[in-house]
């Protein structure tokens, strides 16, 4: 039997995109493109996010780190979250002082073509797009912690490197992009 589902596969380009910006300093930028993001650079990070997870919280410091640590990669974040807002957006990414480039995905489309059903979930890519890596930064541990196993920084080194990512998937876990209780009626 023949499976002609749409899928994606390592090692082929991931679907571009063009989203309006969120970024405090960009509000009226325009919209961000990845193919644009990732031009001049070795490849990028994509982030599907949500202002209101708390498992997304968990990663500001190292999302505001990210392209100094990683100067040849593009970072890239998407809120796509369904039924948040730009402003709502905005509002955190001031509260919690995000300087990251942050797009949004109202509609979650986004998310939707990259098969992606909660946040946070990470897609390494090189310049062309092509897929290296997807699923969770880390598995929700601290550094600190004698259980703490990194994902997504591995597969950054050994691509950087020129070396094939070892572990390509590792399963994302999270808050729900789309959920059904986040359309119910409100409580009369």
């Amino acid at each position: 039997m023949q499976n002609d589902q749409p899928k994606q596969n390592f090692g082929e380009p991931l679907e571009d995109f063009s989203l309006a910006s969120v970024t405090r300093e960009s509000v009226n930028a325009g919209p961000v493109s990845l193919s644009q993001r990732i031009e001049g650079k070795k490849g990028a990070v994509v982030v599907f996010w949500s202002s209101t997870c708390s498992h997304c919280v968990r990663y500001d410091k190292y999302h505001n780190a990210f392209e100094a640590n990683h100067p040849e990669l593009s970072l890239i974040v998407v809120a796509s979250r369904h039924g948040e807002t730009a402003e709502s957006i905005r509002k955190a990414m001031a509260d919690r002082k995000l300087t990251f480039t942050m797009v949004h995905d109202p509609d979650s489309k986004v998310a939707r073509q990259w098969f992606t059903q909660q946040t946070p979930r990470a897609f390494l890519m090189d310049t062309g797009r092509s897929l290296l890596y997807r699923g969770a930064i880390d598995n929700y541990k601290y550094a600190e912690d004698p259980e703490f196993v990194p994902y997504l920084e591995p597969a950054i080194g050994e691509f950087l490197k020129g070396e094939p990512v070892s572990r390509q998937e590792t399963a994302s876990y999270g808050c729900a992009i789309f959920s059904v209780y986040y359309i119910l009626p409100k409580a009369l």
